[in-house]
């Protein structure tokens, strides 16, 4: 089995994320829907190897695309210009109940519109499961002047 670092996927887990991230780069959205994608799994995935960079983008990109409608390729934006202004991250708890969607309903719907959608409940559980973060996420935000 192939691991990601910093995951703890089992296998039909693994290989539904890597079919939903050929299904979003070859995906012909300029919206790029691979960052949401990018960033539920990784926030439903972290654990105590994940490194404070990754779980901190990826709850800024939940809550951007989420709370403020951003699309993956504004989120990708907003990574890269917080990449440069800090070195620093914040560490955010783990719960341990992570959303009630997985990769593996997201590839059950099929490709298209349907997917789509899937993808966005994907992100909206995962992005529930971690309500405690937000304000830390927020503040995170501010001090990148995009509260």
């Amino acid at each position: 089995m192939r691991e990601l670092p910093g995951t703890t996927a089992d296998r039909s887990e693994l290989e539904a994320y890597d079919e939903l991230r050929a299904y979003t780069l070859s995906h012909r959205d300029p919206a790029f829907l691979h960052q949401h994608v990018v960033d539920a799994w990784t926030a439903q995935h972290a654990d105590d190897r994940t490194k404070p960079i990754a779980l901190a983008f990826a709850l800024v990109g939940l809550c951007l695309h989420l709370e403020r409608g951003f699309t993956g390729r504004q989120v990708q934006r907003v990574h890269m210009e917080m990449a440069r202004r800090r070195k620093d991250w914040p560490a955010f708890p783990l719960p341990s109940e992570r959303g009630g969607i997985t990769a593996r309903d997201v590839v059950r719907e099929p490709p298209g519109p349907a997917r789509d959608r899937a993808i966005d409940l994907w992100c909206a559980a995962v992005w529930e499961a971690f309500r405690e973060s937000r304000p830390k996420v927020i503040r995170l935000l501010a001090e990148h002047g995009l509260a």
